[in-house]
């Protein structure tokens, strides 16, 4: 995983928008939230990478070398890679283009159409309407 690619790669994905916080974190976020983060040396390039992944991949990843639970985020199923040859350019941008997409699922309709993700002309889903059951307030009849 090259780091700086990485940094690249996020940064391109729909409605993706980047801020520093907390001193040197670079956090790419869609809607106002978090999909990925990375720490900036004192050059400011990246090092080590945060990302939330799926439930069930959480183990799984944490459980490869240079690969752990993200400090004060693990929780909430991310995982920081600490050294850059635990993931493939290819599976790192497989990653973090899922941490996109799951972060983006959370938002609401407006902002996923605000943000180009959704397409405009299309209407939002609605659940089929259920009928309503109906209680009888007479007494049975013989």
């Amino acid at each position: 995983m090259n780091w700086e690619q990485a940094r690249r790669f996020c940064a391109s994905l729909p409605g993706a928008t980047q801020d520093i916080k907390w001193g040197a974190d670079l956090c790419f976020c869609i809607g106002g939230r978090m999909f990925a983060v990375t720490w900036l040396d004192a050059r400011g390039k990246a090092q080590r990478f945060s990302f939330k992944v799926d439930d069930h991949r959480f183990l799984e990843l944490t459980d490869r070398a240079g690969i752990v639970p993200a400090p004060y985020l693990a929780r909430a199923k991310w995982v920081q890679v600490q050294d850059a040859s635990a993931l493939t350019d290819a599976q790192a941008r497989t990653l973090l283009a899922r941490s996109h997409a799951l972060v983006a699922a959370r938002l609401t309709r407006a902002q996923q159409r605000a943000l180009g993700l959704l397409d405009a002309a299309a209407p939002a889903a609605r659940p089929a309407a259920q009928p309503r059951a109906t209680r009888s307030t007479r007494s049975p009849t013989n």
